[in-house]
């Protein structure tokens, strides 16, 4: 077989803005935002061509077998035009294989949307190696890194709005990687700035403020500033609100890396601008990086890293309840001498 790996999901999106429709869609893989927006994009596409409200269906793979979901896909429409048909959850069905045969010759008048949540057991095997060839399977791969962080700018741009790549990284950093959670938090910003075309850092603070929700930057100063209660606060306001403890505890890493690296800067006479790009962090937030390094020695940020492998391992290896894990966590860092 050509191809070993299948198309992404993002080809849909730029297939359906050129006015292509597809017979036939199986879209699988661990990005449920992205599968949730295809989904949309489509029936969005094909609605304008729907006759009838009859012609639009929508099964689970818990309570339907291929078989029945394939005769009423195959059934022609109660209207003169288009019929469309999603069946979710596709990885609990146990007849697949017959989509080998529909993926090569399906109805002309109708969409079969497909969502299979998780991986395919093999694109080699069928029914997946009949649909890659006929281009009728894609992908959706959780964005991460740089490719999360485009998609962010571009997000922000289809709103009609500029976000630069470092201000997208702190709204990134401060919500996590989650997208349904960053796209929330934007929504607000976008209500909160009317019409002003610009993202800044401080409207993304601003707004934070204003809807009293704790960020990771408020952990990261409170911790800086070794405040015991104001830390375990703002900590407990984050895991009530769905962050993830080994989110927070990825960040603290990442902070008190940052931290121990602004001597050697400091020595070398760096900008701060430059400076807060080494460290990894936004220049708005670069002060509270010097103020919290004179905080914490040497021998202080050691002991840090210990606590915060400790509780890394913790969070892997042990049935602990996460508050009481970044509770520890905390007091191991502030009270650390």
């Amino acid at each position: 077989m050509a191809n070993s790996k299948a198309p992404s999901v993002l080809d849909v999106h730029k297939d359906l803005k050129k006015g292509k429709l597809l017979p036939v869609y199986y879209i699988f893989g661990e990005d449920s935002f992205n599968i949730d927006i295809t989904i949309k994009l489509i029936n969005d596409a094909i609605n304008p061509l729907i006759k009838s409200e009859f012609d639009k269906e929508t099964f689970y793979g818990e309570n339907k077998i291929l078989s029945e979901v394939l005769e009423i896909v195959t059934a022609f429409p109660f209207g003169s035009g288009k019929k469309l048909i999603v069946f979710k959850e596709f990885e609990k069905v146990r007849d697949k294989k017959l989509l080998k045969d529909y993926s090569n010759s399906p109805a002309d008048f109708s969409v079969f949307v497909l969502i299979h949540n998780g991986a395919v057991s093999s694109l080699s095997s069928e029914p997946f190696s009949t649909l890659l060839n006929n281009n009728h399977i894609f992908e959706s791969k959780e964005l991460k890194g740089k490719n999360l962080l485009s998609w962010l700018v571009a997000y922000a741009e289809s709103s009609g709005r500029i976000l630069s790549e470092d201000n997208a990284q702190i709204l990134i950093d401060m919500v996590g990687e989650n997208r349904n959670l960053i796209e929330s938090q934007l929504e607000k910003i976008l209500i909160y700035q009317k019409e002003k075309k610009e993202i800044t850092a401080e409207s993304i603070q601003q707004v934070s403020s204003l809807l009293k929700q704790f960020t990771i930057f408020d952990l990261q100063n409170a911790i800086g500033e070794r405040d015991k209660a104001k830390a375990l606060q703002v900590a407990f306001n984050l895991l009530d609100n769905g962050v993830e403890p080994v989110f927070i505890i990825v960040m603290l890493t990442k902070y008190f890396t940052g931290l121990a690296k602004i001597p050697e800067l400091k020595s070398k006479n760096i900008p701060d601008q430059a400076a807060a790009r080494i460290v990894g962090t936004h220049p708005f937030y670069y002060k509270d990086y010097v103020k919290a390094r004179d905080k914490y020695s040497d021998s202080q940020l050691f002991g840090v890293f210990e606590a915060l492998l400790k509780a890394d391992i913790s969070i892997k290896t042990t049935s602990a309840d996460s508050k009481t894990i970044i509770s520890i966590l905390i007091l191991e860092i502030i009270s650390t001498a």
